[in-house]
């Protein structure tokens, strides 16, 4: 039977992590994850994570909870470009929801997308976020799912 799971990045997976990619055209929609491991290292309240199946790195995702209200985020997740199409990426925001949920403690989860990303936009619907009509700072749209 085969298995979703998250790790902490460390020096067992990081430089895995790092060569992660995506398929064409798909890097315009997110943050590499050199980036976002540099914002992690700036702000303390995202925690970067690799995605595994079974036993191999597929993926790699960030959440983080901010300010006085938790606003708590899943900011990145991606799947190397090896492991799309497989339902890996679905398998592991589900299981980000339960786990991002209960370590804050949040019914509310947030995160954001850009407009062109169709395919993300379908699957988090699927999922149960639902887009709130608004855009972040960067123009891209905000979605909630509701615990």
């Amino acid at each position: 039977m085969s298995t979703v799971y998250f790790k902490d990045i460390d020096d067992t997976n990081e430089n895995i992590v790092r060569n992660i990619r995506l398929k064409p055209g798909q890097e315009k929609f997110i943050e590499t994850v050199d980036e976002c491991l540099k914002e992690a290292e700036i702000y303390k309240e995202w925690h970067p994570v690799a995605i595994y199946h079974d036993e191999r790195i597929v993926g790699f995702a960030m959440y983080g909870s901010f300010g006085p209200n938790k606003d708590t985020w899943i900011d990145r997740i991606m799947i190397d470009e090896k492991y799309q199409g497989l339902g890996l990426g679905k398998i592991a925001m589900k299981k980000l929801i339960n786990i991002v949920s209960q370590e804050y403690g949040v019914n509310i989860i947030y995160l954001s997308i850009v407009e062109d990303n169709i395919i993300a936009h379908r699957l988090y619907e699927s999922i149960g976020f639902e887009y709130m009509n608004e855009k972040d700072p960067n123009g891209e749209l905000l979605f909630k799912y509701t615990i």
